[in-house]
């Protein structure tokens, strides 16, 4: 089993053509189609199906490019890492990160990782807290910002801090970030919720078990964006992570309060593999996306967060300015 042949199985399940994965690969197309059959030949299964609407690939194959791009990836990184570069960590690090902390976490992430360490090639995927948690088991990504998770045998979580759980509605609502909404009042609204079994419908159906409250689900999505703007739209308020709204309140797009009686909240944490070497360029970017974070509370631009003990900054303090600190309570719930 040769590199060229695994290039050649991604690149054809990638885009469903010989044609194409050959003008992709700078290959004649020959020379593809005889590094497929090759690995088939070696493996004893088919590896793609030939339709009419191009390759496909089968059960075997679809299990072997999933392995076969992991491999790829590896030796990538494992190329980056050790390419001499004075003076700079180098390597490829695949940070995962909650779509609900992406107004507030990314840009000053990306800009602190680009400007202090030009060695490192950060790649950023976004996703449900779910989805990255599959992704960091699967070894897809290198560490993933998570929420409500504690640690397995496979993954470290570090809890990082503690989230209010906001109610949002239109502007001409008047919720105030200084004014708590009971739950009870909340649900005298129709409410854009996410779908079932996605990590914050758990938190929500939970708090309204404690407050034995039944809201008026108008629309259900899987979507925060589309949840924002469908209360924009008028079709109900909604229940979302502060970190996740912050910006549209201080534009006056929305307006938000924490919820109250019960109060919700979630534990964002940091996860990690456990198994295998950790490259320096992996601890290198985890440190600064807890800096980052811990730098974003304090100033205020996370609201509503409260950072848990034990986070240290670039000098080796904690954050507290501007930010209340607590230690770790756990209420773990599956995301």
């Amino acid at each position: 089993m040769e590199i060229k042949q695994l290039q050649a199985l991604v690149t054809v399940a990638e885009v469903g053509s010989i044609t194409k994965a050959a003008a992709l690969l700078h290959l004649v197309q020959p020379a593809v189609t005889r590094q497929i059959r090759a690995l088939e030949d070696e493996l004893g299964v088919d590896l793609f199906e030939r339709t009419r609407q191009g390759m496909r690939a089968t059960p075997a194959g679809v299990a072997m490019v999933e392995r076969a791009r992991r491999a790829l990836t590896e030796l990538e990184r494992a190329r980056a890492e050790l390419r001499p570069r004075a003076d700079h960590v180098t390597g490829i690090v695949t940070v995962g990160l909650l779509e609900s902390v992406l107004d507030v976490v990314a840009a000053p992430f990306t800009a602190a990782v680009t400007r202090r360490h030009p060695g490192i090639e950060l790649r950023l995927l976004t996703a449900y807290s779910g989805h990255l948690q599959q992704w960091l088991d699967a070894g897809d990504v290198d560490l993933s910002l998570l929420y409500n998770m504690r640690s397995t045998s496979s993954v470290h979580a570090r809890p990082l801090l503690h989230e209010a759980m906001w109610a949002v509605a239109p502007p001409d609502a008047g919720l105030r970030t200084d004014e708590p909404v009971d739950l009870a009042a909340l649900a005298r609204h129709p409410i854009v919720m996410p779908v079932a079994g996605h990590g914050l419908r758990v938190i929500i159906d939970q708090a309204c078990a404690r407050a034995t409250v039944s809201l008026d689900v108008a629309v259900e999505t899987n979507s925060m964006r589309l949840q924002k703007q469908l209360v924009i739209a008028g079709y109900g308020w909604t229940i979302l992570p502060s970190a996740g709204v912050a910006d549209d309140v201080a534009r006056g797009i929305l307006s938000a309060a924490p919820v109250s009686a019960p109060t919700m909240s979630r534990l964002v944490v940091l996860g990690r593999q456990r198994s295998g070497r950790i490259p320096p360029a992996v601890e290198t970017v985890a440190h600064e996306l807890v800096e980052v974070i811990h730098s974003v509370v304090a100033s205020g631009a996370w609201p509503s967060a409260e950072l848990i003990e034990g986070g240290p900054t670039r000098d080796g303090s904690v954050v507290r300015e501007g930010a209340r600190i607590r230690t770790p309570v756990y209420d773990p719930v599956d995301a």
